[in-house]
């Protein structure tokens, strides 16, 4: 009976990995670092890892926070443009205003946190699709960055944060560099980090994180059962805002500039990253995990396809490619644990 036990435990393991959510994902990591390392010598050195991990940080932070939404069974498309609404906030209240930088990120946290609010409160209460809500929100963020800023300034820009009160402290805090063997590495990648231990955290081990998985699977028998439903996806969609001001704080502190076009479009790249880390576009499954490799995938492709002297313009195949294969993947890993729950 020991002998038994014992091949049942070790064939348990083995489709306890198979099922997780982030295995395709952290496959494809290894392929496409050994690809890349195969064609550039720079790519695989300590300045290579750098350069790659600056932007799968940003990328990563984003990707986490909209992975917790897509698990939750919603979709946030003006995460993109929030995270320049969020800089534009700090930069003219800074700049044109005269407050403080730190002061200036209060601000701006405070409008992210209304809009994410807002976002969760109309889905919730009206029964629209996350896609259209947000969608709506992003095309009047679009609109209000670039008109406030023009109206502003007479550009598309607005600048000079430098001279801000609270800039230097503020820099080295969230967009500074730590040498490390020789080399620069972003402070941006310990946050990044930081938030994806603490949602993985929120989703294996809180019973905030329970709920997210039952709302995502099954609204209705997740309602059943006294979960918050509605209060779940707010916080959601707040939390997705947080992680768009603090990217659009990261970038505003680091150009001390902010285009009022910023984040348009990298709406997409956060649920391409999630869906490669393993997220299903119905909701219920996926891991915060998975969706930092899936940034950490997409920033080894943007460097790596530089450091190998290819056209950059192969950086949105790559993008396609990814997302197609990533979402074939998830649709066996769901199949065959579908099977082993039987």
């Amino acid at each position: 009976m020991t002998v038994a036990d014992e091949r049942l435990a070790r064939t348990g393991l083995t489709r306890r990995l198979l099922i997780r959510p982030e295995l395709g994902a952290v496959v494809g990591a290894f392929v496409v670092f050994a690809f890349f390392a195969g064609q550039s010598a720079t790519f695989r050195s300590v300045d290579g890892l750098a350069n790659w991990l600056d932007p799968a940080a940003t990328l990563g932070i984003m990707a986490v926070a909209i992975a917790l939404l897509m698990i939750g069974g919603e979709f946030d498309l003006s995460a993109g443009v929030l995270t320049g609404t969020t800089g534009l906030i700090m930069v003219i209240l800074a700049t044109r205003y005269g407050l403080s930088v730190w002061t200036a990120m209060l601000a701006a946290l405070a409008a992210a946190l209304l809009i994410g609010f807002l976002n969760g409160l109309i889905v919730v209460r009206t029964r629209l699709p996350s896609f259209i809500v947000t969608l709506a929100t992003f095309l009047m963020l679009q609109g209000v960055n670039l008109g406030v800023t023009k109206a502003l300034t007479g550009t598309v820009q607005v600048g000079g944060l430098r001279r801000a009160e609270g800039y230097e402290e503020a820099r080295a805090l969230l967009a500074g560099t730590v040498p490390l063997g020789g080399t620069d590495f972003r402070v941006a990648i310990a946050w990044w980090v930081a938030v994806t231990a603490l949602a993985t955290w929120v989703l294996t081990r809180t019973r905030p994180g329970n709920w997210i998985f039952a709302v995502g699977g099954d609204e209705q028998a997740a309602r059943a059962v006294g979960v918050p439903a509605e209060r779940t996806k707010i916080a959601l969609f707040m939390t997705t805002a947080v992680a768009a001001w603090l990217v659009g704080s990261i970038m505003a502190l680091r150009f001390t500039s902010v285009q009022a076009n910023s984040g348009i479009g990298q709406e997409f790249v956060y649920i391409i990253a999630a869906v490669i880390g393993g997220c299903l576009l119905t909701g219920g499954y996926g891991s915060a995990i998975g969706a930092s490799v899936g940034a950490m995938i997409f920033g080894m492709a943007d460097k790596g396809i530089v450091f190998a002297g290819w056209d950059a313009d192969w950086f949105t195949f790559f993008l396609g490619a990814m997302l197609l294969l990533a979402t074939l993947a998830n649709r066996f890993v769901r199949r065959y644990a579908e099977e082993v729950k039987r």
